[in-house]
């Protein structure tokens, strides 16, 4: 086989594995992950048990690939913006238009992701959980670094808790599709908080 088909086949199979995982998402979004049966995923998707096993792997090698997926994205993001030397308000708020624009783009992902990670077991949970405490140091790093340079005033360390319950539930309400853009939803969360939190350098400005 050369090279050339070995790469055509592989790229098939990981668009068939993302349609696959797309279209679970939105099964289990809707009839969540305990109560959907393979048959009822297998006729979904459209393959049969065997074509979706091997494509899948199991139900919850499945639910750990869609469990991650977007908090992997989320975190090179936020990696990528702490490392591009910005403004306290700017890290911020490319940080909250990030996770806002991807949950909206991804809402059924982001529904299993916080209503079904707990059903995974083993080195699949601790993975997802090491996940999602990993995006949550990057914020706590951004505030930390808006403290030290005065743009915000010291706060309770589990404030970051608070800010990240606003942003991530959005995934049970925002309609991507209505009058307000996720980056104006962002923007307007970010500046109701950036109002109590700032510090002495910011109000001098």
């Amino acid at each position: 086989m050369s090279t050339t088909t070995a790469n055509a086949k592989h790229g098939r199979r990981e668009v068939n594995r993302e349609r696959v995982a797309k279209l679970a998402a939105e099964l289990w979004a809707r009839n969540s992950y305990h109560g959907t049966g393979i048959a009822e995923l297998s006729d979904a998707v459209g393959l049969g048990r065997g074509a979706l096993y091997h494509y899948i792997g199991s139900k919850e090698s499945l639910l750990y690939r869609i469990s991650k997926t977007q908090v992997d994205r989320m975190n090179d993001h936020a990696e990528e913006l702490l490392h591009a030397d910005l403004p306290t308000e700017d890290l911020l708020r490319g940080m909250a238009r990030g996770l806002i624009r991807n949950i909206a783009s991804h809402r059924a992902e982001w529904t299993v992701f916080f209503r079904e990670y707990t059903a995974l077991t083993g080195d699949k949970r601790d993975r997802v959980v090491g996940a999602r405490e990993r995006y949550e140091g990057y914020w706590r790093q951004a505030l930390d670094r808006g403290v030290a340079d005065g743009t915000l005033k010291p706060h309770p360390r589990l404030l970051i808790k608070g800010i990240l319950g606003m942003l991530n539930y959005t995934y049970l309400w925002f309609d991507a599709d209505g009058a307000v853009s996720p980056e104006e939803l962002a923007d307007d969360f970010l500046a109701a908080l950036l109002d109590g939190m700032r510090g002495p350098s910011a109000s001098s400005a």
